[in-house]
């Protein structure tokens, strides 16, 4: 299969180009600079220089391709206070790809996030049939517009991933953002008595997701890259707090959004229980990396540069 995937070079992508290659595919990587095409490039895939404004081009490289693997998304705006426009860029790339593989069968493979249930889904583990709420997150408007595409003849599947893709490759996740907090304010801080859970998941697990529901998963599918359903977000900052050799501290929420910035230190509050048995039945995954804890205490967080993951 050609597959075509944007954002091949990032810390999940790029290990989604190198086993969707493993597993005999041709692959065209969206890059929009020198730096990232030279990883597609090494990895052994095609190069697209473009992006996501490029509606036209991303048009063109849908329809040529055989799939699409949708990863990119604007976290620079996103995270510098302009999610609205980050959501806007993602629907125009959603809307024009999935035009260009309307009624072809071919798969779609969209990607959110289990935290657009965390508004939804409250005292049990979210599971692949659970929508998002409307006005909770605004990336349940991109899971509808892709999803509609599956009425179109588009064998579409939406991937929620956990808010931890975890390895020595994430440099710029959750994770890394709370350890720079958590290095700077010599304390690593969760709210109230910390209860409030994440799941998780080894990138190279969800790496390997990608390409099992490219290949498998029926249209209008959620996938739940999830391997550990919900990790307490205290243990998460104590296990820091070991790497750094600082103090675990509690404190107010209002506290931690001036520690982390409103959007992170929003997330950091969110009850997220997450199930992924539907996913583990549907197309047989079975995660077999570290968990989020023990790649935590790998170190690799707290390194200055960070080694191929493990």
């Amino acid at each position: 299969m050609r597959v075509f995937v944007t954002g091949a070079s990032g810390h999940i992508g790029l290990p989604v180009v190198r086993d969707l290659l493993a597993a005999g595919h041709q692959v065209v990587g969206l890059a929009r600079s020198d730096a990232s095409a030279g990883k597609i490039s090494s990895a052994g895939a095609e190069v697209l220089r473009s992006d996501l404004d490029d509606l036209d081009r991303l048009r063109a490289a849908a329809r040529a391709a055989d799939g699409v693997i949708h990863l990119a998304f604007k976290h620079e705006i996103a995270f510098s206070g302009d999610f609205a426009g980050a959501i806007a860029a993602d629907l125009r790339t959603v809307e024009a790809m999935g035009e260009a593989l309307a009624g072809s069968g071919k798969p779609f493979v969209n990607t959110t996030g289990t935290m657009l249930l965390a508004h939804s889904v409250r005292g049990r583990a979210g599971t692949e049939e659970d929508e998002g709420q409307e006005g909770g997150n605004p990336r349940v408007a991109s899971e509808k517009l892709s999803l509609a595409f599956a009425r179109r003849g588009v064998r579409t599947s939406i991937m929620r991933l956990a808010p931890t893709v975890h390895s020595s490759l994430d440099h710029h996740g959750f994770i890394p953002t709370i350890v720079a907090a958590a290095r700077k304010n010599g304390f690593s801080a969760y709210v109230g008595d910390g209860a409030a859970r994440w799941p998780a998941v080894h990138t190279l697990d969800a790496a390997r997701l990608y390409r099992l529901a490219l290949e498998a998963a029926p249209p209008g599918s959620h996938v739940h890259a999830a391997a550990e359903e919900g990790v307490p977000f205290r243990s998460i900052a104590e296990a820091i707090a070991r790497g750094l050799n600082v103090p675990a501290k509690s404190v107010s929420a209002e506290k931690m959004g001036d520690l982390l910035g409103g959007f992170v230190g929003m997330i950091t509050q969110l009850d997220n229980l997450t199930s992924s048995a539907r996913t583990r039945e549907l197309l047989g995954w079975k995660p077999t990396h570290a968990d989020l804890i023990a790649d935590i205490a790998e170190g690799h967080y707290f390194a200055t540069a960070g080694a191929e993951p493990r």
